[in-house]
């Protein structure tokens, strides 16, 4: 019997309207039981395979989809975390793509016993992404804008009020979450190659025209940009 070949690529979302785009992109859809609260499917891509988890929200969906595509398919299977961010950096817009050059956990606050805002005791205060994947993400947007850029992650919702707050506690943030820093320490601490890519859907702080634009394809370009990386 030939052995299945590994996939080219874990890609881990939030949402089942993140899943969508790559759905409706994939020549071939292969639901797969998990025995875990995460969904798989398995898709064909051209001559390319991925896994796709769809995690749930927040920092402990997304650990245990990390540690499920782990212990499932091994430490050399690459993962990308791929849908929607707000906007946090002044200047930012909606529907651009941030590929995620530098990932940084914003519930973390152990500033009493010397470490920096952001920062874990015994983690580094944030965790890079894999350059290669980086660069092939940003080589992948094709006519999108995309950008490299540090993103943040908080399971508090970002609510302007907040927003001032993050901007001055960390300047370089350009986009938050409520997944990425947990699964790019999953990935730090168990040695697997890991990138975000995350369209910006919405604005944390808008003023002036930042409230007249809108998109509602924030997805599908995160995962036209995602599907680009795989291919490469």
């Amino acid at each position: 019997m030939t052995e299945a070949l590994a996939p080219a690529s874990v890609i881990i979302v939030a949402m089942e309207e993140e899943a969508a785009p790559f759905l409706d992109r994939a020549d071939r859809v292969t639901e797969v039981a998990t025995n875990a609260h995460a969904v798989r499917r398995d898709l064909q891509l051209g001559d390319r395979t991925a896994v796709l988890l769809r995690s749930g929200i927040g920092f402990a969906n997304a650990t245990a989809a990390a540690a499920y595509a782990f212990y499932t398919l091994g430490a050399d299977v690459p993962v990308i975390s791929a849908g929607t961010a707000g906007g946090l950096a002044a200047g930012v817009e909606v529907g651009h793509v941030i590929v995620g050059s530098r990932y940084v956990n914003l519930n973390a606050d152990a500033t009493a016993f010397g470490y920096v805002l952001g920062q874990v005791p015994g983690m580094p205060a944030d965790y890079a992404a894999d350059a290669v994947l980086a660069e092939r993400a940003l080589a992948a947007g094709g006519d999108l804008a995309v950008q490299p850029g540090a993103i943040g992650s908080s399971e508090t919702f970002v609510t302007a009020t907040r927003a001032l707050g993050l901007r001055e506690s960390f300047p370089d943030i350009v986009a938050v979450d409520m997944e990425t820093a947990a699964l790019a320490q999953f990935a730090h601490t168990h040695g697997q190659r890991f990138v975000s890519v995350r369209a910006i859907s919405d604005l944390c702080a808008p003023d002036g025209t930042e409230f007249l634009t809108h998109v509602d394809d924030a997805a599908a370009r995160s995962a036209e940009v995602v599907l680009g990386v795989v291919a490469a």
